[in-house]
């Protein structure tokens, strides 16, 4: 795969992602200092370091601007929060262009919050997530706005995060959006619980969001993802592609399905982010032209570099993905 004639084109791209952000706090405990508390039976948390980076839909972006197109703009709700602040601070300083993002202070600005305890050893143990979310579905008025956006968009390929339960992309959006991708935009779309909702579109599930959409069993082999993909490119009436973790992915185009093997990986790993990584690579080499399954083979390459980076949602930049040839 020729990387350098992919960068080129790829600078030539305008990009953008409609999705679910959602700030990663990392908060790091070292419990070499901690205390009983004299008020209460506890030893307490004693916070060393604050991380802070672009989660969710987020995530997506920051890995597409390691790929370097000429623009990535985002479209999303973030509450009217410190958090909200933070994050928009953090798009902002990566180089996305968040004029699309919207404020609603009726919403909270979705954030995991990951505490981390070290001590005496390497071991590092995280604690349960702290999560703000959304517990109610998203205001029409708010719904309204993000469909005007929509219908503003200049890109090549438009990447969707559908994610949270009570999240921005509601079913009228999910429906704007099977009608840009009938219209003749670049549509491609990572669902968590959505899959079988969309059409016109190219989705990229997991093996396990496939299988949940068409109420089959989990592929236990690689001859059960070429159906599971061919299925759901029937479904969607688009290119789909399959991930499934070590063994790569498999891409459908209704005509053929495709294994595209995973690049291995060996020592320790972290999962964490790697679907997004995923996402961003095929969006950019989809937009810069790449046929599908050369488009999917760079992004299983930029998978397997952020799997790599530990406890952390990463990116894989040219530099990287030259390395691994």
């Amino acid at each position: 795969m020729n990387y350098k004639d992919i960068q080129a084109r790829v600078r030539r791209c305008r990009l953008a992602v409609i999705g679910d952000f959602c700030l990663d706090i990392y908060w790091h405990a070292d419990m070499r200092k901690s205390e009983l508390s004299r008020e209460t039976p506890h030893f307490p948390l004693p916070i060393v370091q604050e991380r802070m980076s672009a989660g969710g839909a987020g995530n997506v972006v920051a890995n597409l601007l390691a790929l370097q197109p000429a623009s990535v703009q985002c479209i999303g709700v973030f509450g009217e929060d410190w958090r909200g602040r933070e994050y928009r601070g953090l798009l902002q300083n990566l180089g996305a262009d968040i004029s699309l993002l919207l404020v609603d202070p009726r919403r909270r600005t979705d954030t995991y919050i990951k505490p981390l305890r070290e001590g005496i050893s390497s071991v590092v143990y995280e604690d349960p997530r702290l999560d703000f979310t959304n517990y109610e579905p998203m205001a029409a008025d708010t719904e309204e706005r993000l469909l005007a956006a929509l219908e503003s968009l200049q890109c090549e390929v438009l990447c969707v995060c559908d994610q949270m339960p009570f999240g921005c992309v509601t079913p009228a959006i999910r429906a704007k959006l099977c009608e840009l991708g009938r219209a003749g935009m670049t549509v491609i779309v990572d669902s968590r619980d959505h899959i079988g909702e969309y059409r016109d579109v190219m989705v990229k599930p997991n093996e396990l969001e496939a299988s949940r959409t068409l109420g089959m069993d989990v592929p236990r082999d690689v001859e059960g993802l070429r159906l599971l993909a061919a299925r759901i490119s029937r479904h969607t009436g688009r290119p789909a592609i399959v991930t499934a973790g070590e063994r790569g992915c498999v891409t459908a185009d209704g005509a053929e399905t495709t294994h595209v093997p995973a690049v291995p990986v060996t020592g320790e790993t972290d999962i964490c982010g790697a679907g997004d990584t995923f996402l961003a690579a095929l969006a950019c080499a989809t937009a810069a032209g790449s046929p599908l399954n050369e488009a999917a083979a760079l992004a299983c390459c930029a998978s397997s570099i952020v799997v790599k980076k530990i406890r952390t949602t990463g990116t894989a930049s040219w530099a990287e993905l030259s390395d691994l040839r």
